[in-house]
């Protein structure tokens, strides 16, 4: 079992910036390729970015590519989301997610283990 715990949500105007932050714990990290998914209201979970175990290669929706940044930290356990230029349509709870295998995925189905999700709001 992997237990993952984002942070970093909140409220941001339009233009600005958020880091979010998912801590793992339970088995080995860097085992497990991870990715970040977002759900608006009324609206399906879909994926936002991707990152191999080692992050030596990452996915991007075409939604938030030239915009966002994944990263991940083997040695704390960690994974991150730096989101730029943030618009209103960014507005979701952001989850992030591990699989049971290093390789990168964007379909929701190949994700075993989610968090409890952050809400980022991004007002206009």
């Amino acid at each position: 079992q992997v237990q993952l715990v984002e942070s970093g949500g909140g409220l941001v105007q339009a233009g600005g910036s958020l880091r979010l932050s998912c801590a793992a714990s339970g088995r080995t990290f860097s085992n497990y390729a991870m990715g970040w998914f977002r759900q608006a209201p009324g609206k399906e979970r879909v994926f936002v970015a991707g990152i191999h175990w080692s992050g030596s290669r990452t996915d991007y929706a075409d939604s938030v590519k030239g915009r966002f940044t994944i990263s991940r930290d083997n040695a704390k356990d960690t994974m991150y989301l730096e989101m730029n230029s943030l618009k209103p349509d960014d507005t979701a709870v952001y989850y992030c997610a591990a699989r049971n295998s290093p390789l990168v995925l964007a379909d929701i189905g190949g994700y075993a283990y989610w968090g409890q999700g952050t809400q980022v709001t991004v007002s206009s």
